[in-house]
């Protein structure tokens, strides 16, 4: 008996992809709008405050080098990057060590994305969800707990002594879940992220958030990405939960 074709559900744009990495700093949670609630500066200045502390984040994990540069993980830069900011900013003596330790830790209480647990939910009832971030193992439990995100596995760039866009994250996450390269898909709002993932095998989601991508001011980097990112969600769509109809998961 022939099967009517168009009960079929239409392929996947993944074919044989068992597991999701995800980002998580701007891809799964929303750290501008936490970090951007501190205190003594005007709303205005905690925003540039708070885009300072990231960008320092980006080149502390963009310049390290494993092997040659001494190990710190985030939380440790976070803290250090927070006594330099607020020297520049003359903030210094403001706060209390105690004050300042619970300063450089709100980076473990940032807000999910709004369709992120919805999102995560029907994403994993398919793939085996992992987390693949520079933070620390700490953090992501932290995040993970406080967020409610329910990812089935928690994997930090630590684990492997290295940094993304590193290899040495992309193919020891791909092993610590037991699988190949091209049987795991990384999802991330920051297209670099993307590139270099796919340079190691894994196939590529991009979850455009406000704000976030490193290319922004390089739309001809953008406009290529599009002929090799496998799915693409535009900042407009909702997020995992489109990322989730495109994959044919409904809920």
């Amino acid at each position: 008996m022939m099967t009517d074709a168009t009960t079929q559900p239409p392929p996947t744009p993944l074919p044989g992809v068992q597991a999701l990495l995800f980002d998580v700093f701007g891809t799964v949670v929303d750290w501008r709008s936490t970090v951007s609630r501190l205190a003594e500066l005007t709303d205005a200045d905690w925003a540039k405050f708070a885009q300072q502390w990231r960008t320092s984040y980006g080149k502390f994990t963009k310049g390290f080098v494993p092997g040659e540069t001494a190990w710190k993980d985030i939380d440790a830069h976070h803290y250090d990057s927070l006594l330099e900011l607020l020297e520049h900013w003359g903030l210094t003596g403001v706060y209390r060590d105690e004050e300042l330790r619970s300063l450089s830790l709100v980076w473990h209480r940032l807000q999910p994305w709004a369709d992120t647990v919805q999102g995560l939910a029907l994403l994993g009832t398919r793939y085996t969800t992992s987390t693949l971030s520079n933070g620390n193992r700490e953090l992501l439990r932290d995040l993970n707990e406080h967020g409610r995100l329910g990812f089935h596995r928690l994997i930090s760039a630590a684990d492997f002594k290295a940094y993304k866009p590193n290899p040495k994250t992309y193919l020891g996450a791909v092993e610590a879940l037991g699988r190949k390269p091209g049987e795991c898909a990384m999802v991330a709002a920051h297209l670099n992220d993307l590139q270099a993932a796919r340079s190691c095998g894994l196939r590529t989601v991009y979850v455009e958030r406000h704000r976030e991508e490193d290319w922004a001011s390089q739309p001809e980097l953008i406009e290529e990405a599009r002929s090799w990112v496998d799915v693409w969600v535009s900042a407009d769509q909702d997020g995992f939960v489109e990322a989730a109809r495109r994959l044919g998961i409904s809920g």
